[in-house]
């Protein structure tokens, strides 16, 4: 039987995964990818623990959290077709050497 521990554990490694994505990448599409997969992560420990606790608040905020995630997505994508048409990059390093 699947418990909560092994919801938690699989939450836990997905945010592993997105912390290490978001400190080790140099693309900003891979850093969107990467805090998606630690929304979801986020997500997932919601449910299970509502779940687990006969209490829908969890489903509730990971609507919520599901929201501000496309939210997020949208404008950040955006964001990136703009940077990759004006500087034919999405290297990370050459944002930060922007200057003006």
């Amino acid at each position: 039987m699947i418990g909560l521990n092994h919801y938690l554990i699989v939450s836990a490694l997905m945010l592993g995964i997105g912390i290490y994505g978001v400190l080790r990448r140099k693309n900003v599409l891979m850093l969107l990818f990467s805090t998606e997969i630690m929304l979801n992560a986020l997500n997932l420990a919601f449910v299970a623990i509502g779940h687990y606790m006969f209490d829908v608040q969890g489903q509730i905020f990971a609507l919520f959290v599901i929201a501000v995630a496309a939210a997020e997505a949208a404008v950040g994508l955006g964001l990136v077709i703009m940077w990759y048409k004006r500087h034919k990059t999405l290297d990370i390093d050459v944002l930060t050497k922007m200057k003006g």
